[in-house]
Formats: structure tokens, sequence, C-alpha cells
């Protein structure tokens, strides 16, 4: 690698650090090039995992074998809001709710939290229960099983069998990745309790910021059919909303 591109990746990745998020055509400013070498950059660094391309950006690459779900919540906060508000006004009318975990489904349950009342939300995330657990009016049910340090949730068989039992009326999803094959979870774990989840709800919201387009995750946990609302914060790229069309999937860009 030539050095001034070393050193502008340098420069990128720096700014990464000190922000959640950071555009292409700041920084082709900021460096004195074109937007399209600093699309190049973005797509280097995407290879070797070091951020993710969003529309017009990109954003810190947070896996989530390393790094804590406290982190993972201070990145693009503002968009997952306005998500998790499009979401609950999606699920309003819920009487029992399934959610997930991950730093979307938290804003999801702040906003349950704030907005809803004589519900009850299971989960297996213990940050999606303490969120929503300052509502008294709410009531939660945590789902037991085994416990991931990663995600700060359940897996394993305990929580799927205990999931047969259950019936829901939405359940509220995240995902790693969202790509025209579906929504999937880079952990394997996780995306087994997801599938359980699915299988327990009338109506299934996918929950995803734009960072998450076209990323392929170790793990599809849901196929588009399986999908009712799909809820984000910008314009899918063309193909993928194609294939939302083409299965009846209703987008909701908050």
């Amino acid at each position: 690698m030539r050095q001034e591109k070393r050193e502008r990746h340098t420069k990128i990745l720096t700014a990464l650090s000190g922000a959640s998020s950071v555009r292409v055509a700041e920084l082709a400013r900021q460096f004195g090039v074109s937007t399209e070498t600093i699309r190049r950059d973005f797509d280097e660094l995407t290879r070797g995992g070091q951020l993710s391309r969003t529309y017009g950006g990109a954003v810190r690459t947070l896996d989530s074998r390393h790094h804590g779900e406290a982190e993972r919540q201070s990145i693009l906060l503002a968009e997952r809001q306005r998500i998790a508000k499009a979401t609950v006004d999606e699920v309003a009318d819920a009487r029992i709710l399934l959610i997930g975990c991950g730093a979307t489904a938290v804003q999801v349950a702040r906003q349950v939290a704030a907005r809803l009342k004589d519900i009850t939300v299971v989960t297996h995330s213990f940050a999606v229960a303490a969120a929503v657990g300052v509502n008294h009016l709410v009531e939660v049910m945590m789902i037991p099983g085994l416990y991931h340090p990663a995600k700060a949730s359940t897996t394993g068989g305990h929580a799927i069998v205990f999931l047969q039992s259950l019936y829901a009326d939405y359940v509220i999803l995240g995902a790693s990745g969202v790509t025209q094959d579906g929504p999937g979870d880079s952990l394997p774990e996780i995306a087994a309790v997801n599938t359980a989840m699915m299988s327990r709800a009338a109506r299934c919201v996918i929950a995803a910021d734009q960072s998450k387009f076209n990323l392929s995750s170790s793990t599809r946990y849901a196929d588009w059919p399986q999908v009712s609302t799909f809820v984000t914060d910008a314009a899918p790229p063309a193909e993928l909303q194609k294939t939302l069309e083409s299965n009846r999937v209703k987008l909701l860009v908050a």
C-alpha cells in the first residue's frame, strides 16, 4: 500500500475512534481528494473488517464476539432511536411482545416503557428487560437459558424449549446483517433463539439500521416471507428493496 493511502486509512480510522460515523463528502474535503477515492478507501477498510459502509459514509465495526453491549449502544444512536419510535408505532396494539437482543432492541424497549402499558414483554436480553422494567405497567418475562456475555442474553436449548409454550402478537428482532436472502446474526446461538421466537409470534418486525444493508452474517435466521415489517433509517439498496416488495414485506423508513 502506498504511503499516502496508508496515511489516509489511518486518519479515517482515527476519525472513527472519536465519532460514531464519518461521511464521504466531509473526508474528501478534509483530505483534498475525490469522493471516489474515499469510497475506495472505505471498500478496502470494509474488506479488512475495520469499518462498515453506510449510505454516504461509514461506521465503526463492532464484532459482537469482542465488544460489549454498552459499547454497541453508542453507535448510530439517533438512527436507532428513530427506528425504535417507528417500530413501537407499528406494534402499539400488542398485548404480548417478544423482543430480541442488541442495541436497537434496547432502544425499542425504552420506547415501549415510555409509551405502552398493560402489556407483557418477553425477552432473553437483560438490557431489554431492564429498559422495559422501569414501567411498572409493563410485565416483563425473562427467557431462561445459558448466559451469553457478549450479548448479555440467554441462549441454548432451555431458551428454545421455554419459547414453545408461548404466544405473542409480535416479535421484534435486530440483525447483524440484512441481505436479499433475509436477516441474519453473526452469532449462531442468537440466531437460533431468534428463529424460535419468530415461530411463536403472529407477526415479525425486523428493526435494523442502514449499516446492516447487504452485510452477510454467519447465520440467517429468517427468510423474507416470514417477515411482516422491516423498519430502518434509510431507503435500502434497489435490489434489497425489490426483494422486500416481492415478498410483501412492509418497509418503514424512519
